[in-house]
């Protein structure tokens, strides 16, 4: 049986800092407000933007204006302030080479599958969750169960032998909840303390993660 390998984008496969940053910039500029805390947003990634901009202070009431804001900046630029972290390109081809591939992220599947084609690596991904896949974003485990849904992974024998890297407690949390195995790196945004809090698997980047699952 294909082992399942679900990633993570942001601060796992990809560094998107500098747009999310601006697009974060742009929607309080827009809306005549001093610019956010950039530590503090850091420290929020891996959340959908609802709970970011909450995060930061924005009413509830205005949270769609600001996300709107954000959204018209994010799709100028996500392309050219996107990069690959190291060694992504080849853990998701270690992983392809031996599982089922699948990505599970906060940002939506529309803009994470054509960054993804821009930056060469969907050849080697089966299917893509996003926030507009599911009512609930991680740590609840729809997006993880609705990506091993489409895989034809939902059976418990099926879940024993899949797998989430992800650089979030979020992405431990979904795991967990979904009866899967979360495996933690320290490339992105989450601190070596909060994920230790959620799996022992801990490991300086996505491709020491996907050789320890291949020597399994």
């Amino acid at each position: 049986m294909r082992k399942t390998i679900l990633f993570d984008l942001d601060g796992t496969l990809i560094d998107s800092t500098p747009a999310i940053l601006d697009g974060f910039d742009t929607a309080f500029k827009t809306h005549g407000q001093s610019l956010p805390d950039h530590e503090k947003i850091k420290s929020l990634v891996g959340h959908p933007l609802d709970t970011m901009f909450e995060g930061l202070g924005v009413p509830k009431n205005l949270v769609a204006d600001y996300i709107g804001a954000y959204k018209k900046r994010y799709e100028q630029i996500y392309l050219d302030q996107t990069t690959l972290l190291k060694f992504a390109k080849d853990a998701l081809k270690l992983a392809n080479s031996f599982a089922d591939v699948g990505i599970v992220t906060t940002k939506t599947s529309k803009f994470s599958a054509i960054l993804l084609k821009h930056l060469g690596v969907t050849q080697y991904i089966n299917v893509i969750i996003g926030r507009d896949d599911v009512a609930k974003p991680k740590p609840d485990p729809e997006p993880v169960n609705l990506a091993l849904a489409r895989l034809g992974k939902d059976g418990a024998t099926h879940h024993q032998n899949a797998f989430m890297i992800g650089d979030t407690p979020m992405d431990m949390l979904a795991a967990k909840a979904a009866g899967i195995t979360g495996l933690g790196l320290l490339c992105g945004y989450g601190t070596l303390a909060d994920l230790r809090k959620c799996t022992d698997l801990i490991f300086e980047n996505a491709l020491k993660a996907a050789q320890y699952i291949a020597d399994l």
